[in-house]
């Protein structure tokens, strides 16, 4: 078997591989109970609280529909990503305290997230700043986790060590959300009201992040840096003048932007899918949270397989192949939610078939990127590539948001996502995977793996 980029012992590399793996066992919590199922609903029904007669709230002076409010906060929060997450890829480039700063983000954000649980009666800026400060968190401690991927990965196994990070992740995600479940379909046995429920469901998930993110913290080597700071140099000004650098390369990197750009495309519209489906479910199709709950549930365990099956179809049919047939399910899945989705039966089906294609999508993806950036800026390109990483869209749900606030339909709103698949697909498809991978002076894997 190939060695990683910096051998280690195969006991020892496996070993890192494992605990890896368990940080999107840890983080997935937050993906799924509180941006996909809970957090959506429950805001905007404490945002409607706080509403005027005309159904508007006015943060800060501005007027915003009730129902507009958590795909506008999605949409700040990754906004701020923007100008952050790739200074910090550049800063940990620079320095060996990539797994300190997972530790303090994936903290930061856990505890933001543990905070939810005081969040009642009108409160709803205050929910939203949690929000915010968690997601922010959330999407920098990513960036540090992807980072890791080449150094404990051969070439020839990125895309089945990105795939089991996946997987595992739809898993932890999907049994805290079983607990959860439990929690709230028995509410009122155990003398809690709805929002209390809901409320120690959204705490649970910060404690689940805390705790697990122990396991890779303690798996995980520190290495030093490839990159070293110039005499007199300050690692933050590094950070702003290595990220102007990587900007500029686009002429020596084309085909990695060219991905990159395809990319954000179409995951703004799948992570604006994952975290307005809920807010859907409830405004469109009326279905109460326990519904919503069960099939995002089932969501995650068919994910599971799901993530296991590309990676599988990509060594049959190349990577690029089972990304771009992804890409068109996700556009056939908008058509029929537009014209068809009308029942809860429907709405199961439906997800059955977005949670096959969910999370193959995003590992070959990741696994691909990971192969196409040059070794030493693994964390600051993973900076630009986590802006649209899981949940962490802006244009999607600000697109789905005006959608929303102008024509008050969210059959509409949904559907206008789809031109984020329709160009990605476009851009993606004239993507040189080889060429990309040997600019940026990487290892070609052999088979049919691209």
């Amino acid at each position: 078997m190939p060695t990683p980029s910096n051998p280690d012992s195969s006991h020892s590399h496996r070993r890192e591989q494992r605990g890896w793996y368990f940080y999107d066992w840890a983080n997935s919590a937050f993906a799924t109970t509180v941006v996909t199922v809970f957090l959506g609903p429950y805001l905007t029904s404490v945002t409607k609280a706080a509403a005027d007669a005309y159904g508007f709230v006015h943060p800060f002076g501005f007027e915003i529909k009730a129902g507009a409010f958590f795909p506008y906060v999605v949409s700040l929060s990754v906004l701020l990503q923007v100008f952050t997450l790739p200074i910090l890829g550049a800063i940990a480039d620079y320095s060996h305290r990539k797994k300190m700063m997972l530790g303090v983000f994936a903290y930061l954000g856990a505890f933001s997230t543990m905070a939810l649980f005081f969040l009642d009666g009108t409160r709803y800026l205050f929910g939203g700043s949690l929000f915010l400060i968690a997601n922010l968190s959330f999407g920098a401690s990513i960036v540090f986790y992807n980072a890791f991927l080449p150094e404990i990965s051969s070439a020839e196994e990125r895309n089945a060590v990105s795939s089991k990070g996946w997987a595992l992740g739809y898993l932890g995600g999907g049994l805290l959300l079983a607990m959860n479940l439990l929690i709230f379909s028995r509410a009122e046995s155990l003398g809690l009201t709805t929002g209390e429920a809901v409320r120690i469901c959204l705490g649970s998930a910060g404690l689940w992040w805390a705790v697990f993110t122990l396991i890779p913290l303690a798996s995980l080597r520190t290495r030093q840096p490839i990159k070293h700071l110039k005499p007199g140099e300050h690692i933050f000004t590094a950070g702003f003048k290595q990220l102007r650098h990587t900007l500029s390369n686009t002429r020596k990197y084309p085909q990695t932007f060219l991905f990159l750009a395809a990319y954000l495309l179409y995951n703004d519209g799948i992570q604006t899918v994952i975290a307005l489906s809920s807010q859907f479910g409830q405004e469109e199709l009326g279905l109460p949270i326990a519904t919503l709950t069960t099939v995002i549930l089932m969501v995650q365990f068919v994910a599971f397989f799901g993530a296991i099956l590309f990676n599988t179809l990509a060594r049959i049919i190349t990577t690029k192949r089972a990304i771009m047939l992804s890409l068109v399910i996700w556009s056939g899945t908008l058509i029929y939610a537009y014209a068809f989705l009308k029942t809860e039966q429907q709405f199961f089906i439906l997800a059955a078939v977005i949670a096959i294609v969910l999370g193959g999508s995003q590992a070959l993806s990741r696994s691909l990127y990971s192969l196409m950036i040059p070794k030493g800026q693994e964390a600051e390109y993973f900076g630009l590539y986590e802006i649209s990483e899981r949940g962490t869209s802006w244009i999607g749900p600000l697109l789905f948001g005006l959608a929303l606030q102008f024509t008050e339909s969210y059959r509409i709103a949904l559907f206008s996502l789809i031109i984020f698949f329709v160009l990605g697909l476009i851009l993606f498809s004239r993507v040189k995977i080889k060429k990309g991978v040997r600019d940026a002076g990487n290892e070609i894997p052999s088979g049919l793996t691209l």
